[in-house]
C-alpha cells in the first residue's frame, strides 16, 4: 500500500505542477520541499528519540530548495503562477498523511523521497546548463539520503 500511495502522491503534486509553466516547475518543486521540510519538523516532534535524523532530513529538504533558488531566477511575472497551486498542492501533500499512524506516513515520505529524486534527475537531463544539471543531481541524492534515513528509520 505504501508504494501506492507514494505514487499517488506523485500524480497528485504532477497535476498541480502541470498548471506550472515549465520552465518554473523545478522552482515550485523547491516550494514544496520547503513544506516537506515542515512535516519532518513536525514528525521530529511526535518523535523525540529520533528528532535528529529528522531534522537532518528537513535540513536537507531545505538544502535542495535553497540549491534550486540560486541557480533558477524567477520571473516576477511567473510568481503568480506559482503561488496559485502552491497552497493547493501543499494542502494534498500534508491530507495524504492525515489519520495514518507516525510509522506508515514515514514509509510513504520514503517513497515519496525516491520520487522527488527521480524528478530532479528528470529535470537535469532536460536543461543544457551543466551547472543546473549538477544541482538537480545533487538534488536527487539529497532526496535519496533521507529516503535512505526513513527506510532505516522504519525498519528499526
Amino acid at each position: 500500500m505504501t508504494e501506492r500511495v507514494a505514487s499517488n502522491i506523485g500524480a497528485l503534486l504532477a497535476g498541480f505542477m502541470a498548471q506550472v509553466p515549465e520552465p518554473a516547475r523545478p522552482r515550485f518543486l523547491a516550494l514544496l520541499e520547503r513544506g516537506a521540510a515542515e512535516r519532518y519538523r513536525y514528525w521530529a516532534e511526535q518523535l523525540p528519540a529520533h528528532a535528529a535524523g529528522l531534522r537532518a532530513c528537513a535540513d536537507r529538504e531545505e538544502e535542495i530548495a535553497d540549491r534550486v533558488e540560486r541557480v533558477i531566477a524567477l520571473d516576477e511575472a511567473v510568481r503568480e503562477k506559482l503561488d496559485a497551486p502552491l497552497q493547493g498542492a501543499r494542502a494534498a501533500y500534508f491530507g495524504v498523511f492525515e489519520g495514518l499512524p507516525l510509522p506508515e506516513q514515514l514509509r510513504i515520505q520514503a517513497g515519496a523521497e525516491r520520487l522527488g529524486a527521480a524528478a530532479w534527475r528528470g529535470f537535469a537531463t532536460a536543461v543544457p546548463d551543466q551547472r543546473m544539471r549538477e544541482e538537480f543531481e545533487r538534488c536527487a541524492r539529497l532526496e535519496e539520503t533521507s529516503a535512505d534515513h526513513l527506510d532505516a528509520l522504519v525498519a528499526g
